[in-house]
Order: C-alpha cells, then structure tokens, then sequence
C-alpha cells in the first residue's frame, strides 16, 4: 500500500494512458469497452429471463428482486475481476520497454494495468445503481459498501496479478490458463444463480463454492444494492476474505520481487 500511495500520480497517469491506448484508432474508441459487457447482460437476460422465464427470489435475507437486477449485480464485479486479471497478467509483457529500464520501478506495472480496469467498472457500477432506481431499489447508506467490496476485489485482484504477471513471463500458456479457468469460474461463482440454492445440495460442495473469495464480494455487491446488509454482519466470511487476499498480497509481492531481476533477460 505504501508503494502504491508513493507512486500514485504515477500509476494513475500510466493507467489513463493504458485506457485510452487500447481504442486509440477505433471510430468508437472507448465505447468499445461498454457495448461488449453490455451486449453480455442483455443476452443473458433474454436469455434466462425472456426464454426460461427464470428471476431471482429470496436473495439477501428474502427480499424477491427482478432477475435482470440479480444478475447486472453479480455480472458487474465479475466483468472487472476477469477484464482486470487478463490484463494484470500480461503487464510486463505489455510494458516491455520499461521492464528494461533500470530506474523505473516495476513493481507497479500491475497496479497499472488493474487500476485501468476501474474506469469501465466506475461506468457499470453507475449502469448497476441506475437499473436498480428503475425497479424501486434506491441508494441507502448501505450502498456506499459497494466501496468497500471494490477496493476488496481490486486487492485481491493485485494479488492474484502479482502471481501470474510474474509466472506469465517464463510460461506463456498461463494466459490461456486462466481464460478457461474464468470461463469455469463465471458458473461456480454465483453469478447466473443463488448462493443459498446451495443450501439444498451435498454441505461439502456448498463449502467449497463460498471458499471462493469472489462469491463474497458478488454477494456484497448485491447486499449493497438491495439487500441492505451490511458486511460486519457475516464477520466470519468476512476475516476470511481478508485473511486469503493479505496472504496471497504478500506471497505475490514476494514472488515477484524474486523473480523480477530475471524478466529483462527473458523478454
């Protein structure tokens, strides 16, 4: 953290320039970056909601809600984990030519390229409050939560992006890894359906799919927005989640700082 507040201008600038240099040239340029997730919502409305005619019920403490505001809650934070992991990923690679610099402080770059992520996140959590306005759900106190579940995916994110920018350099097939392993890990996260329909099955398989550090925050965000509840109310989960994101934080800090004198060499 202190790093990261030291260099602040720096990756905040570096940010805004990985952001605009990804459509630079394109007629839409950003706007890019909103029509995919959105296309992503409304064709898992249509086809959840339209065809199946499923919506969500006794979501966060029995409260009945739209299943199109059920699932932009849950696909919000994921769009931004997965965009946010792809990219952290390939960050040294991306940066080559400050990877070579001597002076220049790597160990920012995937703060970088997470923190670039937050722009199209800021647009959707937006698109999220305004839906949820629409069917009745207006901002309380406890939507300033979404707050805090952000700045928790975005470390947890850091630190999982510490591991694979840092692996990735000496193992290219990682990022193909981790696309499937995100295809996966949209339907074990309960995005498109309930957690507490897992209640019903095996206790096993219930335990193992809240492990998921993901799922804690994807049920915050949908606590924020129109359950009400308050993270402190789960205080379990909650040293959990923070307990696995500082560890893996420091255990990816650690990786990458060993192995970072040979990145140059092998890019």
């Amino acid at each position: 953290m202190r790093e990261i507040i030291e260099n602040r201008q720096l990756i905040w600038k570096l940010a805004k320039n990985d952001f605009k240099k990804r459509y630079a040239g394109s007629s839409l340029g950003a706007v890019w970056a909103l029509i995919q997730p959105v296309v992503t919502v409304v064709m898992y409305w249509i086809v959840f909601q339209g065809i199946f005619q499923n919506k969500a019920q006794m979501i966060a403490g029995g409260i009945e809600v739209p299943y199109v505001l059920f699932l932009t809650s849950g696909l919000v934070p994921w769009f931004f984990f997965s965009e946010a992991l792809n990219n952290g990923t390939t960050a040294l690679m991306e940066y080559q030519y400050l990877v070579k610099k001597v002076v220049f402080n790597i160990n920012i770059l995937p703060v970088v390229r997470v923190t670039a992520a937050l722009f199209i996140h800021a647009f959707f959590v937006g698109v999220l409050l305004v839906i949820s306005m629409l069917y009745g759900y207006f901002p309380g106190l406890p939507t300033i939560q979404i707050i805090y579940y952000s700045l928790g995916l975005y470390l947890f994110t850091l630190a999982l992006c510490y591991f694979s920018s840092a692996i990735v350099v000496f193992f290219r097939d990682l990022t193909q890894i981790i696309n499937i392993a995100l295809q996966l890990g949209m339907w074990a996260t309960p995005i498109l359906w309930d957690i507490s329909m897992a209640d019903s099955w095996p206790p096993i398989i219930g335990f193992i799919l809240r492990l998921n550090p993901v799922c804690y925050v994807v049920s915050g965000y949908r606590s924020a927005v129109y359950g009400k509840a308050w993270f402190w109310e789960q205080p379990l989960y909650t040293a959990y989640f923070w307990a696995v994101t500082i560890i893996l934080l420091i255990l990816g800090k650690k990786l990458f700082v060993k192995l970072k004198y040979h990145f140059a060499d092998v890019l």
